[in-house]
């Protein structure tokens, strides 16, 4: 072989090697990992507001400060108004600068796509798009009032729309396709419709008013086991127009909108994936307040209309919830499922962002968590995502060894929700807020309680880690469960009052019971080794009742357990 054969084979293996090596979303049993340069890489992220990247300097001053609030990953929009001002004209100025400066602060980036939608609407439209309504048409109303959404029935928005975003891509291709600086790509932004369930323009009609699609019948049909409950409850079983198969009402407009929103979407990624194939996902905005389908974004990627968008959209690897309102653990489940790992790229930025991390990635293995607009927040609200990512660190050799067996859990507590109990064979973690200890006066003086939360991981028969902050976690075998007596305890761990008396037992204490042999303060190393820093003993674990985090600490707990 020549020298000049030989080198292009070797420059051939070596594209192919870092091919190879893309981010990519990888499976260990239940548990989906992003797996960068080969390696699992957890996302501890933070979503930049809207226009915090819209300018060099403002680029220039911000990728710093969020490597210096602990961040791994900044999800950043890439804007095509700026992107495309004039139309086949790309400027990636921006782009550039991001990437540039991320890798300056030993960041990863997700480059969030606002093309044709952001929000539900087309603000991110550049001008001589928005302006052309006879080439780009927009959405109606049933009463005929165009919106300013342009219409995903339009082939002109989806060609211009796909051009600018394929560019993109290839640009990332080019200038990073051996960095792996871009890990994820976000396609669109809380896609949906507004005002209306659905668009009414002539062509949507048509099409409504025509049978269902024979690819979205025979995914419904063979999906019958796992259908979500709504979509079981509506769809009937057999073909025919949208109405005949699913009904008359809001919801029948909204399945047909997302199919459509789907398909246009698994088009983009169609064209994206061929130029540079790394994860890609949607986001929603929820269905959350009992509002209805166009008071909400209609026919987003919505835990309700799964299986339209798996169906639709089968190139798009994540669909993802923006939580902002309240029942935050119920809408982390509705998007945690066999079909769909969990990763949540907004999230209100707040003092409880940080325990929310933690048991997003305790009970749901997931992929990542990321507060939105976090270069706006106060130092009050960045502390606990910083001590809270910290603890994610440490802990991430240690969810590596345990993917996919079953052995972590997470818990969050606020002033209602206060108790869980884990049953982990035969053994119960009883699992509080801080503040149901009697004695801390901060649980009584009127003031809201901070939510507490943690990751619990069980490392070995009778060892756990608990990292976390403003939790109390007590040990018990089943039967001791059963049997055990409800007292108030001091903070001593003497009665916190006399009841008269002498107590005995109504009944003989039957099997055996857990104990405590320590509870030790640790960091945890790149390699999945604890370092013990401090023991909790005496006052710090209630004489060997419990193990506990005070509200407002960030630490993580090495209990060792025994029985007798």
């Amino acid at each position: 072989m020549t020298k000049k054969a030989l080198g292009s084979l070797l420059l051939l293996l070596l594209s192919a090697t870092l091919f190879a090596q893309q981010p990519r979303l990888v499976r260990h049993g239940q548990s989906v990992r992003l797996q960068v340069d080969g390696k699992n890489m957890l996302i501890l992220g933070g979503e930049l507001s809207n226009s915090a990247a819209t300018c060099t300097a403002d680029i220039d001053e911000v990728m710093p400060r969020m490597a210096a609030i602990g961040l791994n990953t900044v999800l950043v929009p890439a804007q095509w108004d700026l992107m495309e001002p004039a139309e086949g004209r790309y400027d990636f100025t921006l782009i550039d600068r991001v990437v540039e400066k991320a890798r300056e602060s030993n960041l990863k980036v997700i480059f969030l796509w606002f093309g044709a939608w952001k929000n539900s609407m087309s603000c991110y439209a550049p001008e001589w798009l928005k302006t052309d309504t006879k080439k780009y048409p927009r959405s109606m109303t049933a009463a005929g009032k165009p919106l300013e959404i342009v219409s995903v029935f339009s082939e002109n928005v989806f060609q211009a729309d796909n051009r600018a975003f394929s560019h993109l891509m290839q640009h990332l291709a080019d200038i990073d396709r051996d960095r792996h600086t871009v890990v994820m790509v976000q396609v669109e932004n809380e896609i949906g419709m507004l005002e209306a369930p659905r668009d009414h323009s002539p062509a949507a009609n048509r099409l409504f008013a025509d049978k269902v699609p024979s690819d979205l019948i025979g995914y419904l049909k063979s999906h019958k086991a796992t259908l979500h409950e709504r979509m079981r409850q509506k769809f009937s079983g057999k073909g025919g127009t949208w109405t005949e198969v699913f009904g008359d009402d809001a919801y029948t407009d909204e399945i047909f909108m997302a199919y459509h929103y789907a398909r246009y979407v698994n088009r983009l990624a169609e064209s994206a994936r061929k130029i540079h194939d790394i994860p890609l996902y949607v986001n929603a905005a929820m269905n959350s307040r009992g509002r209805q389908p166009g008071e909400y974004p209609s026919a987003g990627p919505l835990a309700h209309l799964k299986d339209v968008w798996h169906c639709g959209a089968p190139l798009i690897d994540l669909l993802a919830p923006d939580i902002y309102d309240t029942g935050f653990k119920d809408w982390a489940a509705q998007y945690a499922l066999p079909d769909n790992p969990l990763f949540i790229p907004e999230s209100r930025c707040c003092d409880n962002s940080g325990v929310r991390a933690l048991y997003t990635v305790g009970e749901h293995d997931a992929v990542g968590f990321s507060p939105f607009a976090i270069d706006e927040a106060p130092e009050s609200d960045t502390r606990h995502i910083r001590l809270a990512y910290g603890l994610l660190r440490q802990l991430s050799p240690l969810l590596d060894r345990v993917a996919g067996q079953q052995v972590q859990w997470g818990v969050l507590f606020d002033q209602e929700d206060r108790e869980r109990i884990i049953a982990d064979g035969d053994l119960m973690l009883t699992c509080r807020h801080f503040f149901t200890l009697p004695w801390d006066p901060r649980a009584t003086d009127g003031s809201r309680w901070p939510e507490g939360g943690a990751v619990i991981l069980r490392i070995a028969p009778n060892e756990y880690v608990i990292a976390g902050n403003g939790v109390v976690v007590a040990f018990q075998t089943a039967t001791e469960k059963q049997q055990a007596e409800v007292r108030t305890l001091g903070e001593d761990g003497f009665a916190d009052a006399g009841e008269g008396g002498t107590t005995r037992a109504a009944t003989r204490f039957k099997g055996k019971r857990t104990g405590i042999v320590h509870v030790d303060e640790v960091s945890i190393d790149e390699q999945g080794r604890l370092h013990y820093l401090r023991r909790h003993n005496g006052d710090q674990d209630h004489q060997g009742r419990h193990a506990r985090i005070s509200v407002g600490d960030y630490k993580i707990l090495h209990v060792k357990l025994y029985e007798y």
